[in-house]
Protein backbone atom coordinates (compact mmCIF):
# COMPACT_ATOMS: atom_id res chain seq x y z
CA UNK A 1 0.00 0.00 0.00
CA UNK A 2 1.16 3.49 -0.58
CA UNK A 3 2.28 6.43 1.74
CA UNK A 4 -1.44 7.86 1.71
CA UNK A 5 -3.28 4.23 2.35
CA UNK A 6 -1.22 3.75 4.96
CA UNK A 7 -3.86 2.37 7.76
CA UNK A 8 -3.57 1.50 11.39
CA UNK A 9 -7.36 0.57 11.79
CA UNK A 10 -7.35 -3.09 13.30
CA UNK A 11 -5.21 -4.09 16.25
CA UNK A 12 -3.35 -6.43 14.10
CA UNK A 13 -2.31 -3.66 11.49
CA UNK A 14 -1.28 -1.61 14.56
CA UNK A 15 0.38 -4.72 16.60
CA UNK A 16 2.23 -5.10 12.60
CA UNK A 17 3.48 -1.97 11.97
CA UNK A 18 4.89 -1.58 15.84
CA UNK A 19 6.70 -5.20 15.35
CA UNK A 20 8.16 -3.83 12.25
CA UNK A 21 9.03 -0.01 13.80
CA UNK A 22 11.00 -2.32 16.31
CA UNK A 23 12.95 -4.11 13.63
CA UNK A 24 13.73 -0.94 11.91
CA UNK A 25 14.80 0.88 14.99
CA UNK A 26 17.49 -1.69 15.54
CA UNK A 27 18.91 -1.15 11.59
CA UNK A 28 20.23 2.24 13.13
CA UNK A 29 21.25 0.10 16.23
CA UNK A 30 23.55 -1.60 13.96
CA UNK A 31 24.71 0.84 11.55
CA UNK A 32 25.59 3.82 13.46
CA UNK A 33 28.92 1.48 15.78
CA UNK A 34 30.43 2.24 11.80
CA UNK A 35 30.37 6.06 11.31
CA UNK A 36 31.00 6.42 15.32
CA UNK A 37 34.29 3.98 15.82
CA UNK A 38 35.46 3.75 12.46
CA UNK A 39 34.69 6.71 10.72
CA UNK A 40 35.36 9.19 13.77
CA UNK A 41 37.65 7.77 16.02
CA UNK A 42 39.71 5.26 14.67
CA UNK A 43 40.23 4.53 10.64
CA UNK A 44 41.23 7.68 10.15
CA UNK A 45 44.54 8.55 12.70
CA UNK A 46 45.29 4.21 12.11
CA UNK A 47 44.95 4.50 8.06
CA UNK A 48 46.98 7.07 7.88
CA UNK A 49 49.58 5.74 9.95
CA UNK A 50 49.18 2.79 7.94
CA UNK A 51 49.96 4.90 4.51
CA UNK A 52 52.62 6.76 6.47
CA UNK A 53 54.87 3.70 7.10
CA UNK A 54 54.42 2.41 3.23
CA UNK A 55 55.71 5.77 2.01
CA UNK A 56 58.74 6.48 -0.07
CA UNK A 57 61.06 9.15 1.29
CA UNK A 58 59.28 11.93 0.01
CA UNK A 59 56.12 10.98 2.24
CA UNK A 60 54.11 9.51 -0.99
CA UNK A 61 52.37 6.07 -1.37
CA UNK A 62 51.53 5.18 -5.37
CA UNK A 63 47.84 3.63 -5.62
CA UNK A 64 47.80 2.53 -9.27
CA UNK A 65 50.91 4.63 -9.55
CA UNK A 66 49.39 8.14 -8.61
CA UNK A 67 51.73 9.63 -6.32
CA UNK A 68 49.20 10.70 -3.04
CA UNK A 69 50.74 12.66 0.42
CA UNK A 70 50.11 10.05 2.58
CA UNK A 71 48.46 12.06 4.94
CA UNK A 72 45.86 12.91 2.19
CA UNK A 73 45.09 9.28 1.64
CA UNK A 74 42.11 8.29 4.03
CA UNK A 75 40.63 12.00 2.73
CA UNK A 76 40.69 11.51 -0.90
CA UNK A 77 39.31 7.64 -0.07
CA UNK A 78 36.59 9.09 1.60
CA UNK A 79 35.61 11.25 -1.57
CA UNK A 80 35.97 8.09 -3.72
CA UNK A 81 33.49 6.22 -1.32
CA UNK A 82 31.04 9.48 -1.88
CA UNK A 83 31.16 9.78 -5.40
CA UNK A 84 30.57 5.53 -5.80
CA UNK A 85 27.71 5.91 -3.42
CA UNK A 86 26.28 8.89 -5.60
CA UNK A 87 26.21 6.98 -8.95
CA UNK A 88 25.11 3.62 -6.92
CA UNK A 89 22.05 4.92 -4.60
CA UNK A 90 19.69 6.40 -7.32
CA UNK A 91 20.27 3.04 -9.53
CA UNK A 92 19.55 0.62 -6.80
CA UNK A 93 16.40 3.24 -5.37
CA UNK A 94 15.12 3.11 -8.58
CA UNK A 95 15.32 -1.30 -8.41
CA UNK A 96 13.88 -1.01 -4.97
CA UNK A 97 10.92 0.95 -5.89
CA UNK A 98 10.31 -0.83 -9.44
CA UNK A 99 10.04 -4.52 -7.97
CA UNK A 100 8.89 -3.53 -3.92
CA UNK A 101 11.25 -5.64 -3.03
CA UNK A 102 13.74 -3.31 -0.47
CA UNK A 103 14.69 -5.81 1.85
CA UNK A 104 17.31 -8.14 -0.24
CA UNK A 105 18.79 -4.73 -1.21
CA UNK A 106 19.39 -3.46 2.25
CA UNK A 107 20.73 -7.07 3.22
CA UNK A 108 23.10 -6.88 0.36
CA UNK A 109 24.51 -3.54 1.21
CA UNK A 110 24.66 -4.02 5.02
CA UNK A 111 26.53 -7.14 4.97
CA UNK A 112 28.76 -5.46 1.91
CA UNK A 113 29.21 -3.11 4.64
CA UNK A 114 29.98 -5.11 7.43
CA UNK A 115 32.28 -7.82 5.77
CA UNK A 116 34.27 -4.84 4.78
CA UNK A 117 34.61 -3.17 8.21
CA UNK A 118 35.12 -6.57 9.58
CA UNK A 119 38.17 -6.95 6.99
CA UNK A 120 39.94 -4.39 8.27
CA UNK A 121 41.28 -6.44 10.84
CA UNK A 122 43.88 -7.01 8.57
CA UNK A 123 44.85 -3.45 7.95
CA UNK A 124 48.36 -4.13 9.68
CA UNK A 125 51.98 -2.83 7.86
CA UNK A 126 52.01 -1.41 4.91
CA UNK A 127 48.31 -2.48 3.19
CA UNK A 128 47.19 0.93 3.25
CA UNK A 129 45.45 0.22 -0.26
CA UNK A 130 43.86 -2.83 0.84
CA UNK A 131 42.61 -0.05 3.72
CA UNK A 132 41.66 2.55 1.37
CA UNK A 133 39.77 0.09 -1.24
CA UNK A 134 37.94 -1.55 2.20
CA UNK A 135 36.90 2.34 3.11
CA UNK A 136 35.33 2.85 -0.23
CA UNK A 137 33.34 -0.30 -0.20
CA UNK A 138 32.21 0.26 3.91
CA UNK A 139 31.47 3.85 2.82
CA UNK A 140 29.60 3.57 0.03
CA UNK A 141 27.30 0.41 1.10
CA UNK A 142 26.49 2.17 4.21
CA UNK A 143 25.37 5.30 2.26
CA UNK A 144 23.06 2.68 -0.02
CA UNK A 145 21.74 0.62 2.93
CA UNK A 146 21.10 3.81 4.94
CA UNK A 147 19.03 5.23 2.08
CA UNK A 148 17.16 2.03 2.04
CA UNK A 149 15.96 2.25 6.08
CA UNK A 150 15.40 6.17 5.66
CA UNK A 151 12.93 4.82 2.53
CA UNK A 152 11.09 2.29 5.08
CA UNK A 153 9.72 5.25 7.25
CA UNK A 154 6.81 6.07 5.67
CA UNK A 155 5.58 2.54 5.14
CA UNK A 156 6.20 1.56 9.01
CA UNK A 157 4.37 4.53 10.44
CA UNK A 158 1.36 6.32 9.66
CA UNK A 159 2.00 10.46 9.06
CA UNK A 160 1.34 11.42 13.06
CA UNK A 161 3.68 8.83 13.88
CA UNK A 162 6.74 9.87 11.79
CA UNK A 163 8.48 12.31 14.13
CA UNK A 164 8.64 10.17 16.94
CA UNK A 165 9.20 7.10 14.51
CA UNK A 166 12.51 8.80 13.26
CA UNK A 167 13.59 10.25 16.66
CA UNK A 168 13.35 7.07 18.30
CA UNK A 169 15.78 5.50 15.41
CA UNK A 170 18.37 8.11 16.11
CA UNK A 171 17.99 7.57 19.36
CA UNK A 172 18.73 4.22 19.29
CA UNK A 173 21.99 4.75 17.16
CA UNK A 174 23.22 6.65 19.35
CA UNK A 175 23.30 4.33 21.96
CA UNK A 176 24.84 1.67 20.41
CA UNK A 177 27.54 4.06 19.16
CA UNK A 178 28.11 5.34 22.63
CA UNK A 179 28.15 1.89 24.10
CA UNK A 180 30.36 0.38 21.36
CA UNK A 181 32.56 3.49 21.47
CA UNK A 182 33.40 2.91 25.39
CA UNK A 183 34.32 -0.42 24.94
CA UNK A 184 36.55 0.27 22.50
CA UNK A 185 38.25 2.99 24.59
CA UNK A 186 38.24 0.69 27.69
CA UNK A 187 40.18 -1.82 25.43
CA UNK A 188 42.36 0.17 23.34
CA UNK A 189 43.57 2.30 26.75
CA UNK A 190 44.35 -0.79 28.48
CA UNK A 191 45.34 -3.15 25.50
CA UNK A 192 48.60 -4.06 27.20
CA UNK A 193 46.14 -5.60 29.83
CA UNK A 194 44.44 -7.63 26.96
CA UNK A 195 47.61 -8.93 25.88
CA UNK A 196 47.61 -6.71 22.39
CA UNK A 197 49.90 -4.27 20.85
CA UNK A 198 48.08 -0.52 20.30
CA UNK A 199 48.10 -1.64 16.50
CA UNK A 200 46.41 -4.58 17.47
CA UNK A 201 43.27 -3.18 19.59
CA UNK A 202 42.77 -0.25 17.10
CA UNK A 203 42.50 -3.54 14.33
CA UNK A 204 40.02 -5.32 16.94
CA UNK A 205 37.77 -2.04 17.42
CA UNK A 206 37.41 -1.76 13.77
CA UNK A 207 36.70 -4.90 12.90
CA UNK A 208 34.40 -5.81 16.24
CA UNK A 209 32.33 -2.52 14.77
CA UNK A 210 31.84 -5.04 11.20
CA UNK A 211 30.73 -8.04 13.45
CA UNK A 212 28.34 -5.62 15.41
CA UNK A 213 26.87 -4.18 12.29
CA UNK A 214 26.56 -7.89 10.74
CA UNK A 215 24.84 -9.31 13.25
CA UNK A 216 22.07 -6.68 14.58
CA UNK A 217 20.82 -6.18 11.01
CA UNK A 218 19.58 -9.72 11.24
CA UNK A 219 17.04 -7.98 13.32
CA UNK A 220 15.29 -5.51 11.17
CA UNK A 221 15.80 -8.43 8.17
CA UNK A 222 13.47 -10.22 10.22
CA UNK A 223 11.36 -8.01 10.91
CA UNK A 224 10.28 -5.50 8.52
CA UNK A 225 8.21 -6.62 5.46
CA UNK A 226 8.66 -5.48 1.80
CA UNK A 227 5.18 -4.20 0.14
CA UNK A 228 4.31 -5.05 -3.25
CA UNK A 229 5.31 -2.29 -5.82
CA UNK A 230 2.24 0.50 -6.12
CA UNK A 231 3.15 0.81 -9.77
CA UNK A 232 5.49 -1.03 -12.24
CA UNK A 233 7.37 1.11 -14.18
CA UNK A 234 9.11 0.36 -17.44
CA UNK A 235 12.31 2.59 -17.23
CA UNK A 236 15.36 0.47 -17.34
CA UNK A 237 17.63 0.73 -14.48
CA UNK A 238 20.39 2.45 -15.38
CA UNK A 239 21.20 6.19 -16.10
CA UNK A 240 17.77 6.70 -17.56
CA UNK A 241 16.33 5.58 -14.43
CA UNK A 242 18.98 8.57 -12.83
CA UNK A 243 17.51 10.72 -15.47
CA UNK A 244 13.77 10.09 -15.36
CA UNK A 245 14.14 10.73 -11.54
CA UNK A 246 15.18 13.72 -11.69
CA UNK A 247 12.56 14.87 -13.84
CA UNK A 248 9.96 13.31 -11.81
CA UNK A 249 11.17 15.68 -9.08
CA UNK A 250 11.32 18.86 -11.09
CA UNK A 251 7.35 18.35 -11.25
CA UNK A 252 7.26 18.61 -7.50
CA UNK A 253 9.45 21.76 -6.77
CA UNK A 254 8.70 22.67 -3.17
CA UNK A 255 10.06 18.89 -2.16
CA UNK A 256 13.14 20.26 -4.29
CA UNK A 257 12.92 23.57 -2.27
CA UNK A 258 13.14 21.66 1.05
CA UNK A 259 15.93 19.11 -0.05
CA UNK A 260 17.70 22.85 -0.88
CA UNK A 261 17.43 24.07 2.53
CA UNK A 262 18.21 20.59 4.18
CA UNK A 263 21.61 20.45 1.77
CA UNK A 264 22.63 23.58 3.17
CA UNK A 265 21.88 23.06 6.68
CA UNK A 266 23.31 19.79 7.06
CA UNK A 267 26.21 20.84 5.44
CA UNK A 268 26.72 23.30 8.46
CA UNK A 269 25.64 20.09 10.77
CA UNK A 270 28.92 17.95 8.51
CA UNK A 271 31.05 20.51 9.21
CA UNK A 272 30.52 21.39 12.62
CA UNK A 273 30.80 17.21 13.56
CA UNK A 274 34.06 16.99 11.44
CA UNK A 275 35.81 20.48 12.76
CA UNK A 276 35.24 20.53 15.83
CA UNK A 277 37.81 18.29 17.01
CA UNK A 278 40.58 20.33 14.94
CA UNK A 279 38.93 23.36 17.10
CA UNK A 280 39.13 22.02 20.18
CA UNK A 281 42.94 20.53 19.50
CA UNK A 282 44.36 23.83 17.33
CA UNK A 283 42.57 26.81 19.01
CA UNK A 284 41.67 25.81 22.42
CA UNK A 285 45.16 23.65 23.04
CA UNK A 286 42.65 20.65 24.59
CA UNK A 287 44.22 17.05 24.53
CA UNK A 288 43.50 14.04 22.80
CA UNK A 289 40.97 12.49 25.76
CA UNK A 290 39.34 15.61 26.41
CA UNK A 291 38.26 15.47 22.51
CA UNK A 292 37.65 11.62 22.82
CA UNK A 293 35.28 12.40 25.93
CA UNK A 294 34.20 14.98 24.00
CA UNK A 295 32.79 12.80 21.27
CA UNK A 296 31.65 10.35 24.04
CA UNK A 297 29.24 13.10 25.24
CA UNK A 298 27.75 13.82 22.20
CA UNK A 299 26.82 10.61 21.89
CA UNK A 300 25.11 9.88 24.90
CA UNK A 301 23.19 13.17 24.86
CA UNK A 302 21.89 12.98 21.12
CA UNK A 303 19.61 10.04 22.55
CA UNK A 304 18.43 12.58 24.89
CA UNK A 305 17.54 15.45 22.30
CA UNK A 306 16.61 13.37 19.80
CA UNK A 307 13.86 12.03 22.30
CA UNK A 308 13.00 15.60 23.62
CA UNK A 309 12.38 16.71 20.06
CA UNK A 310 10.58 13.81 19.01
CA UNK A 311 8.27 15.14 21.69
CA UNK A 312 8.75 19.34 20.79
CA UNK A 313 8.04 17.97 17.14
CA UNK A 314 4.26 16.46 18.53
CA UNK A 315 3.29 19.93 20.21
CA UNK A 316 4.44 22.54 17.71
CA UNK A 317 5.42 20.57 14.70
CA UNK A 318 8.53 18.75 12.92
CA UNK A 319 8.98 22.19 10.83
CA UNK A 320 8.97 24.39 13.81
CA UNK A 321 10.93 22.55 15.95
CA UNK A 322 13.48 22.05 13.21
CA UNK A 323 13.69 25.31 12.74
CA UNK A 324 13.89 26.12 16.81
CA UNK A 325 17.03 23.64 16.46
CA UNK A 326 18.55 25.54 13.84
CA UNK A 327 18.76 28.76 16.17
CA UNK A 328 19.81 26.56 19.01
CA UNK A 329 22.68 25.98 16.64
CA UNK A 330 23.45 29.64 15.68
CA UNK A 331 23.09 30.55 19.22
CA UNK A 332 25.95 27.57 20.13
CA UNK A 333 28.55 28.67 17.59
CA UNK A 334 28.26 32.06 18.49
CA UNK A 335 29.03 31.00 22.21
CA UNK A 336 31.94 28.39 20.94
CA UNK A 337 33.63 31.47 19.11
CA UNK A 338 34.56 33.29 22.77
CA UNK A 339 35.49 29.38 24.78
CA UNK A 340 38.48 30.15 26.69
CA UNK A 341 41.91 28.13 25.96
CA UNK A 342 43.10 25.49 27.90
CA UNK A 343 39.61 25.12 29.74
CA UNK A 344 37.94 21.19 29.06
CA UNK A 345 34.94 21.97 31.09
CA UNK A 346 34.01 25.23 28.70
CA UNK A 347 34.35 22.44 25.87
CA UNK A 348 32.82 19.82 26.97
CA UNK A 349 29.16 22.21 27.35
CA UNK A 350 29.82 23.06 24.03
CA UNK A 351 29.45 19.42 22.96
CA UNK A 352 26.83 18.88 25.30
CA UNK A 353 25.00 21.50 23.59
CA UNK A 354 25.75 20.00 20.19
CA UNK A 355 24.29 16.52 21.52
CA UNK A 356 20.90 18.26 22.26
CA UNK A 357 20.57 19.53 18.73
CA UNK A 358 22.23 17.05 16.81
CA UNK A 359 20.11 13.60 16.86
CA UNK A 360 16.49 15.90 16.51
CA UNK A 361 17.55 18.11 14.13
CA UNK A 362 18.94 15.16 11.90
CA UNK A 363 15.59 12.83 12.72
CA UNK A 364 12.92 15.41 12.26
CA UNK A 365 14.71 16.56 9.02
CA UNK A 366 13.99 12.63 7.88
CA UNK A 367 10.35 12.39 8.80
CA UNK A 368 9.41 15.78 7.64
CA UNK A 369 10.96 14.96 4.06
CA UNK A 370 8.85 11.78 4.16
CA UNK A 371 5.85 13.60 4.09
CA UNK A 372 6.93 15.38 0.93
CA UNK A 373 8.07 12.26 -1.31
CA UNK A 374 5.24 11.13 -4.38
CA UNK A 375 4.02 7.93 -3.19
CA UNK A 376 5.49 4.91 -4.15
CA UNK A 377 9.07 6.18 -5.05
CA UNK A 378 10.35 6.51 -1.39
CA UNK A 379 13.72 4.81 -2.54
CA UNK A 380 14.05 6.61 -5.81
CA UNK A 381 13.49 10.60 -3.24
CA UNK A 382 15.86 9.03 -0.19
CA UNK A 383 17.91 8.43 -2.73
CA UNK A 384 18.66 12.14 -3.41
CA UNK A 385 18.24 12.86 0.04
CA UNK A 386 21.22 10.61 1.02
CA UNK A 387 23.12 11.82 -2.27
CA UNK A 388 22.55 15.58 -0.57
CA UNK A 389 23.67 14.35 2.56
CA UNK A 390 26.72 12.57 1.30
CA UNK A 391 27.50 14.62 -1.73
CA UNK A 392 27.60 18.19 -0.60
CA UNK A 393 29.54 18.34 2.39
CA UNK A 394 32.39 19.71 0.95
CA UNK A 395 30.94 23.47 0.70
CA UNK A 396 31.16 23.73 4.69
CA UNK A 397 34.56 22.56 4.95
CA UNK A 398 35.77 24.56 2.21
CA UNK A 399 34.51 27.76 3.60
CA UNK A 400 36.09 26.65 7.57
CA UNK A 401 39.43 26.11 5.56
CA UNK A 402 39.37 28.89 3.60
CA UNK A 403 38.35 31.43 6.80
CA UNK A 404 40.81 29.93 8.59
CA UNK A 405 43.53 31.21 5.56
CA UNK A 406 42.46 34.30 5.30
CA UNK A 407 42.21 35.12 9.18
CA UNK A 408 44.77 32.89 10.65
CA UNK A 409 41.91 31.95 13.50
CA UNK A 410 39.98 29.06 13.88
CA UNK A 411 37.47 31.11 15.91
CA UNK A 412 36.72 32.94 12.69
CA UNK A 413 36.70 29.68 10.97
CA UNK A 414 33.83 27.72 12.92
CA UNK A 415 32.22 31.06 13.65
CA UNK A 416 31.62 31.10 9.94
CA UNK A 417 29.57 28.05 10.39
CA UNK A 418 26.70 30.08 11.22
CA UNK A 419 25.79 30.97 7.55
CA UNK A 420 24.66 27.83 6.96
CA UNK A 421 22.42 27.64 9.57
CA UNK A 422 20.71 31.40 8.92
CA UNK A 423 20.68 30.36 4.93
CA UNK A 424 18.94 27.00 5.97
CA UNK A 425 16.69 28.62 8.21
CA UNK A 426 15.72 31.22 5.40
CA UNK A 427 15.08 28.54 3.05
CA UNK A 428 12.78 26.44 5.16
CA UNK A 429 11.03 28.96 6.61
CA UNK A 430 9.53 29.94 3.14
CA UNK A 431 8.71 26.32 1.90
CA UNK A 432 4.64 25.95 2.23
CA UNK A 433 4.80 22.64 3.77
CA UNK A 434 1.46 21.83 4.00
CA UNK A 435 0.97 22.71 0.69
CA UNK A 436 4.27 21.07 -0.46
CA UNK A 437 2.93 17.78 1.21
CA UNK A 438 -0.75 17.52 -1.13
CA UNK A 439 0.91 18.15 -4.17
CA UNK A 440 3.09 15.14 -3.68
CA UNK A 441 -0.12 13.44 -3.03
CA UNK A 442 0.03 12.80 0.40
CA UNK A 443 -2.10 13.33 3.00
CA UNK A 444 -1.48 16.58 5.55
CA UNK A 445 -0.89 15.80 9.02
CA UNK A 446 -2.90 17.53 11.43
CA UNK A 447 0.42 19.09 12.85
CA UNK A 448 3.59 19.59 10.82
Amino acid sequence: MGIGTLRTGTADDSAGLRRQQRGWYFYDWACSVYSTSVLTVFLGPYLTSVAEHAADAGGYVHPLGVPVRAGSFFAYAVSLSVIVAVVVMPLVGGRADRTGRKKPLLAAAAYTGAAATAGMFLLDGDRYLLGGILLVVANAAQSVAMMLYNSYLPQIAPPEQRDAVSSRGWAFGYAAGSLVLVANLVLYSAHDSFGLSETAAVRVCLASAGLWWGAFTLVPLRMLRDRQARVERATAPGPRQFAATVRDMRRHPLTLAFLLAYLVYNDGIQTVISQASVYGSEELALGQSTLIGAVLLVQVLAVAGALAMGRLARAYGARRTILGSLVAWTLTLAAGYFLPAGAPVWFFVLAGGIGLVLGGSQALSRSLFSHLVPPGKEAEYFSAYEMSDRGMSWLGPLLFGLTYQLTGSYRSAIVSLVVFFVIGFVLLARVPVRRAIGEAGNPVPERI
